[in-house]
C-alpha cells in the first residue's frame, strides 16, 4: 500500500470513528431542544433529555417565564427562573436526573405549566399531581421523547389527540378536550321528552276509548227519540229499547 493510499485509508477510518461516536450519543445531548412559550402554553409540554442537556425557552407570543417549582424538582438540583420576558430566549442546563415541573409566572393561574424529565423519572414531582394545570405522565414523556401541546397520551404512552392545540384555550381540565356542560345533558333531556310524549299518547288513547261508547250510546238514544217522535215505533217499543240503552250505558 502506498503512503497516499495509507493516509487515505486512515482518514476514512478516522472519519468513521468520529461519525460513530456522534451517532452513539443521545440526540438530546447533541442538540439544543427548544420549548416555545406562547399564549398560555409551553410547547412541547413534556420533554425528555439526558443529563447535561441545555434546553432553550423561546418566546412565541406574549410575555412569559419559565420558572421551576422549587418543591417539584430533584432535591439536589438548582431551580431555574427566566423571569418574565416578552422577547428573546432563556437557556438552562439540566445536570441532575429526575422530573422537573415548571410554570409561567404571569399565567400560572391559567394552567400554563410544563414538565421535563432528565434521564429517568424521579423526585418530588412524582409524588403528587402538579397543582396548577395538567402535564403528561413522565413515562409517556420518556417513551416519546417530546409531547407537543395539543396532544394527550393514554396509559400506554400513545398519543390520542385529546388536548386542545396552542392558542385554543388553557387552564386545568382543558387537556382532555371534553365538554361536560349542557351538551352532555342533551341525551337526558331527549329521554325525558320521549317519556312525556309516550305518557301523553297513552292518556289520549285511553280517554278517547273511554268516551267512544258514551258518544255512540248518546247518538243511539237520540235516534230512538226521533223515531218515537215521528211515530215509527209505539210507546211500548220505545220504552223497551230505551231501557236496554240505559242498562248498556250503566255497564
Amino acid at each position: 500500500m502506498t503512503n497516499y493510499n495509507r493516509r487515505q485509508f486512515l482518514g476514512v477510518l478516522g472519519a468513521g470513528a468520529v461519525a460513530s461516536t456522534g451517532l452513539s450519543q443521545p440526540a438530546s445531548a447533541q442538540e439544543t431542544p427548544v420549548v416555545k412559550m406562547g399564549n398560555n402554553y409551553f410547547d412541547p409540554i413534556g420533554l425528555h433529555v439526558e443529563p447535561g442537556t441545555t434546553v432553550r425557552f423561546e418566546i412565541a407570543a406574549g410575555a412569559h417565564s419559565a420558572t421551576a417549582y422549587e418543591n417539584r424538582i430533584p432535591s439536589d438540583a438548582s431551580a431555574f427562573d427566566s423571569g418574565t420576558i416578552s422577547s428573546g430566549e432563556f437557556e438552562h442546563t439540566f445536570e441532575k436526573p429526575g422530573t422537573y415541573d415548571y410554570y409561567c409566572i404571569p399565567h400560572k393561574s391559567a394552567g400554563m405549566v410544563g414538565r421535563i424529565v432528565v434521564g429517568s423519572r424521579g423526585g418530588p414531582a412524582e409524588d403528587s399531581p402538579i397543582p396548577d394545570g395538567d402535564v403528561p405522565e413522565s413515562d409517556a414523556i420518556v417513551k416519546q421523547g417530546a409531547i407537543a401541546y395539543g396532544s394527550s397520551t393514554g396509559d400506554d404512552g400513545n398519543s390520542d389527540g385529546g388536548m386542545m392545540g396552542p392558542g385554543m384555550g388553557s387552564g386545568p381540565g382543558m387537556m382532555n378536550g371534553r365538554n361536560d356542560g349542557w351538551v352532555g345533558g342533551l341525551p337526558f333531556v331527549g329521554g325525558a321528552l320521549g317519556v312525556l310524549g309516550l305518557v301523553g299518547g297513552l292518556l289520549y288513547w285511553a280517554l278517547g276509548r273511554g268516551d267512544a261508547p258514551s258518544r255512540r250510546d248518546q247518538s243511539a238514544m237520540e235516534t230512538l227519540q226521533r223515531r218515537y217522535a215521528r211515530g215509527e215505533i209505539d210507546e211500548e217499543e220505545f220504552q223497551k229499547r230505551r231501557e236496554r240503552l240505559v242498562e248498556k250505558q250503566e255497564n
